[in-house]
């Protein structure tokens, strides 16, 4: 099974649906970044802290890697970056690409899987910035690798992903008011259907995602050459029962740091 163009089919029926994750940033948004007062989310809810960017960002070329939606590029585009924005979905590009038009900015879309950046140069991007993702790639190591290739030296990696408890528990009974522990890490959206619901489920073109251990967020990093400089951790804003006992989001700052 293709699990790239899968998720790639999955993601152009939520930008259908009007999924929170493919709502592009307002006019006004843009406007305000323009003037220098932006700021973006990698996770949920919180913002990324504005002292992990460099003070200026004019001039700077920024890759928003499996960032497609017109949330985090468009903006990053209006504060001064030479932006490049990729995703497996088209049609979450094309709305950077409406964003752009709308409000006068440049940016540069391009098609493809956050675990290939083959079509980039080597240390060719000042700033990665990867908003809540790897969930849909099957091995997250290979992004880390990649994305570290494609910075500069002591070039910034901006990353957001879930805590992997999110995973352990069985939605059917949270929704019920029960945590209840059933999945294992590492571990995906597959397994934790019964074998005869398998292919409904491939057949309603949901996504499917890969709850991966934190020592492949953290220490992959580390391990593709840089060193982690920021974190911080957020959640559902409440909306899930799991809020009330941990924070299932996490966005690292990360220094690529060539040996």
């Amino acid at each position: 099974m293709d699990v790239t163009k899968h998720n790639s089919d999955a993601w152009d029926k939520k930008v259908d649906e009007g999924s929170r994750y493919t709502q592009q940033v307002s006019s006004e948004t843009i406007k305000r970044s323009k003037a220098g007062q932006w700021e973006i989310s990698v996770t949920t809810e919180k913002s990324v802290p504005r002292d992990w960017f460099p003070e200026v960002l004019e001039g700077l070329k920024v890759l928003c890697l499996a960032s497609g939606g017109g949330q985090q590029a468009p903006v990053l585009a209006a504060a001064g970056a030479e932006v490049t924005v990729t995703d497996i979905s088209k049609k979450q590009l094309e709305k950077d690409e409406m964003v752009a038009r709308r409000d006068g900015l440049s940016l540069r879309t391009v098609q493809g899987d956050m675990s290939d950046l083959s079509g980039f140069e080597d240390e060719y991007f000042d700033i990665v910035v990867n908003p809540v993702s790897n969930l849909f790639v099957k091995d997250v190591k290979p992004v880390w690798k990649e994305v570290s290739r494609v910075l500069k030296n002591k070039g910034i990696l901006i990353a957001g992903f879930t805590n992997p408890l999110l995973w352990i528990f069985d939605d059917n009974q949270e929704r019920k008011g029960i945590l209840d522990v059933k999945h294992s890490i590492p571990s995906s959206t597959l397994d934790y259907l019964p074998k005869d619901e398998i292919q409904d489920y491939i057949k309603s073109n949901n996504t499917i995602e890969y709850a991966h251990t934190l020592e492949d967020q953290i220490q992959g990093q580390i391990e593709a050459g840089f060193v982690i400089s920021g974190f911080y951790e957020d959640d559902f804003a409440g909306t899930r029962m799991i809020d009330n006992y941990i924070k299932t989001f996490i966005a690292t700052k990360a220094i690529k740091l060539n040996s």
